[in-house]
Order: structure tokens, then C-alpha cells, then sequence
């Protein structure tokens, strides 16, 4: 066995600004992993997050360090302790199981236990601004069953009555992003739940979340930036009614698919979300969230160019990878 690894940056723009309560963006910067063997190459993206200290350097350089393991086969089971959870490992691992499924001529779909895999209904975000502009985005877009809305400041109860009442027949998310704070959830999760929201995600930094152990949740709360692997799980319990899974986050699938599984034993909802990358990144997500509560993986619905092929959306659904994309 010969294997040989490749790493790209890539940069795809934004049609338009994403905004959330950390800072705003205009394109979206990935890293393709690619390893190729016997003549057929397995591919995998990542989106670096600032978030949690990565950089597009840091994690070209985390791989790069893997690169000799990688090379000499390595396997997916390997990377969970040859690498650190976060986007490296991500890129890698989904790579991995490109390549595998390639080779063996098995789809990931059946790997997983997946017979027929269905197009789901994903969320659709909306960026923070004023609750005026907001009203706009949601106006726009009210035709979508379900809106992801980014708040996370001062005058968010505003920004969801705008919202609301500018979509009313859509199931909202809304995504503090840790934006809020121990002095102002209350209300907040109150207003939220006056208006009909559907779900909070990530409203209190995480580590500064201990009081979601002490308050009603009148709303489900979701963790997001508060979990990465299934060992995160057993301190959420009490504080957290839902986890969003993202394979950056995790670091694969692989680790993805425990942390799923972990988290349905423990009672949560599950959400399988993403970061603003491109129909790469979103394929192997689209065969995790099979089943998930909540899906919310719109990353290419946000960009104005995408790989070819990619993802087919038709409106709010979005179905499984083609294998000419991954899988």
C-alpha cells in the first residue's frame, strides 16, 4: 500500500457578509485533505474556526505532522490518537472514508447501515443586524420552513420579534453564538418562549454555563461551542436539552458518530450542524444527521460558488452526497 497525502487551502466567497456575534466574514477559507492509493483519491474538508485557536496554518501544519502515520496507512481508528479533535483530524478522517469507500467499492451509506439515505430538511441562517435588516432576511426567506437566526448582543428580544413576525410559519432556531449573559437569559429564554421559538442554541459561554442547571428552559437549549466528543456529554447533563454535532468540532465522522450515539443514550435531542464551508464538508454531515431533530447544514446555500459536482437543494431539503462528490 502507497498512499500519498495533499493539502489545499481553498477559498470560496460569500454571497454577501455572514455575520455572527464574534465578527463578521466574506468568503469561507477551507483546507481539502486528499489521499490518494491505487489509483484512486478519498477527500475531505475542514473549516478552520477561530473560536478554538485554529488558523488555516495551524491545521495544514497539524496534518502535515500526521502526514508520515497518514501515509504509512494509518487508519481512521488510528487518527483518534494520533490527532487532536478539531479540524485537522476532521479533513483527514472524512478523506479516509472517501478513500475507503472508493477502494472497496462499498458506499459510506452502507458502511453506516444506511439503506437509503433521505434528503433532509436543513435550516436556513440569517446573519445578526438590526432587527430592521433582520425582519428583511427573514421576509425574504419566509418561505423556508425552518430559519436559523444569528443573534447575540443587546436588543435580541427586539431582533426576534422582528424575526418572527416577518416568518410566521417558520420553525425558528435562534444562535447566540455565547452571546448572552447570566443577567439577561431569563428574560430572553421568556420572550423566546412567548414567541414560539423552536430552540436556543449556545445562549452562555461555554464554561460560564452553570446556571442552565438552575433555571427553566421553557425553550430546549442546545450546546454547540459547550461540546466536541462524546466525553463532553456527561457534564452537559442538566444544563443542556440538545447537542449540535459538527465534524470540525468532533474531528470526523468517526469520533461523529460516537458522539451521536453517546448523546442519544444520554436523553439529548441531536442537531448536526456545520460551518460556512462547501458542499465537501457537508456531505458526510448529511449522512450523520440521518434522524437528527434538527439539521442545519446550509453552508453552501451561503456561498456564491460551490464545488462541482455538489450538493443537490432544492429549496429547504437537501439530498445525500453523489459519489462523484464523497462517499
Amino acid at each position: 500500500m502507497t498512499r500519498v497525502l495533499s493539502v489545499v487551502d481553498e477559498r470560496f466567497p460569500i454571497a454577501g457578509t455572514f455575520t455572527i456575534s464574534r465578527g463578521s466574514k466574506t468568503e469561507a477559507e477551507v483546507i481539502t485533505c486528499e489521499i490518494a492509493e491505487s489509483g484512486v483519491i478519498g477527500r475531505g474538508e475542514c473549516v478552520p474556526y477561530k473560536r478554538y485557536g485554529e488558523t488555516m496554518a495551524g491545521v495544514a501544519e497539524a496534518i502535515e505532522q500526521a502526514r508520515h502515520a497518514i501515509e504509512d496507512g494509518a487508519s481512521r481508528t488510528d487518527l483518534l490518537t494520533l490527532m487532536s479533535a478539531g479540524a485537522a483530524r476532521n479533513a483527514v478522517d472524512c478523506a479516509l472514508w472517501d478513500l475507503e469507500a472508493k477502494l472497496s467499492g462499498v458506499p459510506v451509506k452502507d458502511r453506516l447501515g444506511i439503506a437509503a439515505p433521505l434528503a433532509l430538511e436543513t435550516a436556513y441562517t440569517l446573519s445578526l443586524g438590526e432587527p430592521e435588516t433582520m425582519a428583511a432576511q427573514a421576509r425574504a426567506n419566509a418561505a423556508r420552513p425552518l430559519l436559523k437566526v444569528k443573534i447575540g448582543g443587546d436588543n435580541d428580544i427586539a431582533r426576534i420579534r422582528a424575526v418572527t413576525e416577518a416568518a410566521p410559519d417558520s420553525r425558528i432556531i435562534l444562535d447566540a453564538n455565547e452571546g448572552w449573559t447570566d443577567a439577561n437569559i431569563a428574560e430572553n429564554l421568556a420572550a423566546a418562549a412567548q414567541l414560539g421559538i423552536a430552540l436556543i442554541e449556545q445562549p452562555l459561554p461555554a464554561g460560564a454555563d452553570q446556571i442552565l442547571g438552575r433555571i427553566p428552559h421553557p425553550v430546549p437549549i442546545c450546546a454547540d461551542e459547550s461540546v466536541h466528543i462524546a466525553a463532553d456529554l456527561a457534564e452537559l447533563k442538566g444544563r443542556y436539552d440538545a447537542v449540535n454535532i459538527k465534524l470540525d468540532k468532533s474531528g470526523g465522522l468517526t469520533a461523529a458518530l460516537e458522539l451521536r450515539d453517546q448523546a442519544r443514550t444520554l436523553g439529548f435531542q441531536v442537531m448536526v450542524g456545520c460551518m460556512v464551508g462547501t458542499s465537501l464538508a457537508m456531505a458526510p454531515a448529511v449522512l450523520l444527521a440521518q434522524g437528527a431533530e434538527f439539521v442545519d447544514l446550509d453552508g453552501p446555500l451561503l456561498l456564491a460558488r460551490d464545488r462541482s459536482p455538489g450538493l443537490v437543494y432544492e429549496g429547504s431539503m437537501v439530498s445525500p452526497p453523489l459519489p462523484e462528490l464523497w462517499g
